[in-house]
């Protein structure tokens, strides 16, 4: 049997107080989706990825915060190279008593790569 998934990292949510993050806070729970998005014309990280949730129903996904600059070059470069399907980032914890760039811990997970639903060797 093979793995659906690997573990790739985890990560706090970088910049939550300077994005919609409160506007959907009572959304973010241990275990909920999150989508990771390039956003190359950042202009305090060349290499910045910005960490959305989409709520059910609405066409805008509202930034909550990003990758950290520690650990956010090799997802912006596979991110440029287009292989945006390939990760799974998952809220792993979430501490409100914390301070706000550690409120948010995230996991991030490498997804098999499926072909027309057969798997890829």
């Amino acid at each position: 049997m093979k793995v659906r998934k690997l573990y790739f990292t985890d990560c706090h949510l970088a910049g939550r107080k300077y994005h919609d993050a409160d506007e959907v806070w009572s959304d973010l729970k241990v275990g909920t989706i999150l989508q990771m998005e390039r956003d190359s014309s950042n202009k305090y990280d060349p290499n910045a990825v910005a960490v959305t949730y989409r709520k059910e129903g609405e066409k805008e996904p509202y930034i909550i915060g990003y990758i950290p600059r520690l650990e956010n070059v090799l997802i912006a470069n596979l991110l440029d190279m287009g292989w945006t399907e390939i990760f799974e980032c998952r809220i792993s914890k979430v501490d409100e008593t914390a301070h706000p760039e550690q409120q948010v811990q995230l996991t991030i997970k490498i997804k098999r790569n499926m072909n027309n639903g057969k798997e890829r060797n």
